[in-house]
């Protein structure tokens, strides 16, 4: 961590914790609200970022791959669980908890986008850290949603994907979310190093992200007025 300054930390580390709070919240609360108290008894319907933080996925791994200047930087909370058949229309309603997070994420970003307005209030000693601060929070906050909604399980997206798709579709796509983190690992990670060693460009999610993350940005930027 040497190489991370005390400054860099505090405007990354604030944003990137209620960005995951609320994420892993609001997927838990909308389970409870659908007939799943799987969650609510385990105290995860919080705010308190305690229940939602992986230490190795939320923290040091992207500490790691930031130092290491990975093409991508990639974490993880604690997935909130789900018993999807206590769910009152079991199909439907888990395209509604997985939307959650990456929903939240996105209001988030717009109230980020929203404060930038306020700036002017705030004490000149501390307006550029309330500033970075906010910039963080629109950017992470985005980059979960888009990512989380790329259709691969157990992302979000994985989850809506096999809720709206037929089943021929939808029962294959759901068996790959026992193997999601190793393909994640692999398609984000060993992938990227693998084309770098062969002189190729094999980062295609990474690009895939950061295009549509520059597009939503834009859009929540235009919608607060702040173009």
């Amino acid at each position: 961590m040497s190489g991370i300054s005390p400054y860099t930390l505090s405007v990354w580390v604030l944003p990137l914790v209620i960005a995951i709070t609320f994420h892993e919240a609001a997927h838990a609360f909308v389970a409870h609200r659908l007939g799943d108290n799987t969650a609510w008894q385990l105290g995860r319907v919080s705010f308190n970022p305690l229940k939602h933080i992986d230490p190795f996925g939320t923290l040091m791994l992207p500490a790691v791959l930031l130092l290491s200047h990975s093409p991508f930087l990639f974490g993880y909370a604690k997935p909130v669980p789900v018993n999807f058949r206590n769910l009152n229309h079991p199909r439907i309603d888990m395209v509604w908890v997985a939307i959650a997070g990456p929903a939240t994420n996105i209001l988030l970003a717009l109230l980020a986008a929203l404060a930038f307005h306020g700036l002017g209030l705030v004490p000149d000693n501390a307006a550029r850290w309330v500033a970075d601060n906010l910039k963080n929070a629109l950017v992470i906050n985005v980059i979960l949603a888009v990512f989380n909604m790329l259709p691969i399980p157990p992302l979000d997206g994985g989850r809506v994907a096999v809720g709206l798709l037929p089943d021929v579709l939808a029962i294959p796509l759901s068996r790959l979310e026992r193997y999601g983190m190793p393909i994640l690992v692999g398609i984000l990670i060993l992938l990227p190093m693998l084309g770098g060693q062969l002189g190729l460009n094999l980062d295609v999610i990474s690009a895939i992200v950061r295009t549509a993350t520059g597009h939503v940005i834009q859009a929540v930027l235009l919608v607060t007025g702040n173009t």
